[in-house]
């Protein structure tokens, strides 16, 4: 069987020979090259044509965010891993159509399950995804959120709503619950398309909004569909919320 080719790169000398390692130890991937830096990382990736990248974001110059994002306007750009010792890129990453994030020091068994995970996403997958419209595109994100269990990947289509509570915010879905050291601006920023403000402490997944009602008391509220419930809507995000609704009224 065909090896799949793998493209390392990260600035630090330690972290390459790692992932080499690492690599190299599963006899369904070679290594085919290295790059220190962004620029160099595009460079590699048009010399060599590689199946997999294994991309660092802290790098001089280009970082690895930048060029992932110039790498998915490729005609055939490989499936992007980002190996990092920062978590709060994560949301950006997905943006970009990663296949996985794993964070330093990366264990053999996370990166035998995304390197899996890239090679079933292949070339031509890849492409579609990012032809796609942003709205469809949205259909295929997911939010990669870390938990004692280790990461989580939550779709963001499945967030039902999000509400802070002090330092954390839980995430609900239609798996679950899911407690993220995400703020609620992150995630408002990240998603603007899926996820709306209704209150300062809550934002909620637009696929799940059915109606703008008012209590006995005279607030608002959100109705969720499928019976999911009421929330709490602030007097100042009323507006946003009833201009949403009828946006989404035919003609």
């Amino acid at each position: 069987m065909k090896k799949q080719k793998i493209l390392i790169a990260d600035d630090e000398p330690l972290a390459r020979q790692r992932l080499r390692r690492l690599t190299e130890s599963l006899p369904e991937y070679q290594v085919c090259g290295e790059a220190v830096d962004g620029d160099a990382t595009l460079t590699q990736v048009s010399e060599l044509q590689p199946d997999i990248l294994l991309l660092d974001i802290r790098m001089p110059g280009l970082d690895g965010m930048d060029a992932a994002a110039r790498l998915s306007q490729l005609a055939n750009p490989p499936a992007i891993i980002f190996c990092t010792a920062y978590d709060r890129y994560a949301i950006q990453a997905f943006g970009v159509q990663a296949t996985a994030y794993l964070l330093k020091p990366v264990r053999k068994d996370a990166l035998t399950e995304a390197l899996a995970r890239a090679g079933r996403v292949n070339r031509v997958q890849l492409q579609a995804l990012t032809n796609n419209t942003q709205q469809n595109a949205a259909d295929n994100e997911q939010l990669a959120v870390r938990t004692h269990r280790g990461t989580e990947l939550i779709d963001i289509a499945g967030i039902r709503y999000c509400q802070a509570d002090q330092k954390y915010v839980t995430i609900h879905h239609t798996r679950g619950e899911t407690v993220s050291d995400y703020t609620l601006k992150e995630l408002e920023n990240a998603y603007p398309r899926q996820l709306l403000r209704i209150h300062r402490n809550t934002l909620v997944g637009v696929r799940f909004i059915q109606a703008l009602t008012r209590a006995p008391d005279n607030s608002n509220l959100v109705r969720l569909r499928h019976n999911l419930g009421e929330l709490q809507v602030s007097r100042r995000h009323a507006t946003s919320v009833r201009q949403w609704l009828q946006g989404q009224q035919p003609g």
